[in-house]
């Protein structure tokens, strides 16, 4: 094998054990002897299982975010909503173990993380809500909040689904936007807790 081949070899296994065991749990040990080769052909490679593993994050993360962002092309609200679940439940269902990587705890000094792909997304989703909302007369200063809520309600939904893949991926997208559109649409100007009054 030519050092680059070695290389994505190595990433490709060090994927699977992460995506498995988690940070904690594997060993460089262990991709050295999943890969056929010894650990100083590891370490040259990446320094480390600290190198190995921010690697294999950054091109999961680097993968999800070109995902999403070729999915959300124009179209009105609901069709961005739309694009936005499909685009995390193709990422789901085409790359589990690198989404099985993303949503875990990554450990301190990594900087690539799931919460950091879903603030992209949601900082994309605040720039609509805060157009919709002052159209209908709605805060908008309250927009950044209702982003982080729709945007993790799609992860979290995403999580579910992974363990299941029931029922297919165009129904779970179109509850998903069921829930979100149907209840956006029906926002109270000024909305107040009912056992707090």
């Amino acid at each position: 094998m030519t050092a680059a081949e070695r290389r994505e070899q190595l990433i490709g296994v060090a994927l699977g054990l992460f995506a498995e065991r988690g940070f904690d749990g594997s060993a460089i040990e262990e991709v050295a002897n999943r890969a056929a080769v010894s650990k100083p052909i590891v370490y040259e490679h990446f320094g480390g299982k600290e190198g190995l593993y921010a690697v294999v994050v950054d091109r999961e993360v680097d993968l999800l975010l070109s995902m999403m962002r070729e999915a959300l092309t124009a179209g009105t609200s609901r069709e961005l909503l739309e694009q936005a679940a499909i685009a995390l439940l193709d990422y789901i269902e085409q790359h589990p173990e690198g989404f099985r990587i993303l949503v875990r705890e990554s450990p301190i000094g990594t900087t690539a993380s799931f919460q950091s792909i879903i603030g992209d997304v949601a900082t994309r989703v605040e720039g609509i809500l805060v157009d919709a909302f002052t159209r209908r007369g709605l805060d908008p200063r309250t927009a950044p909040m209702y982003a982080q809520m729709l945007v993790g309600m799609v992860g979290a939904t995403g999580q579910w689904w992974l363990g299941t893949r029931k029922p297919d991926r165009d129904e779970v997208a179109a509850h998903l936007v069921n829930l979100a559109w149907n209840g956006l649409s029906g926002l109270e100007p000024q909305p107040e807790l009912v056992t707090r009054s």
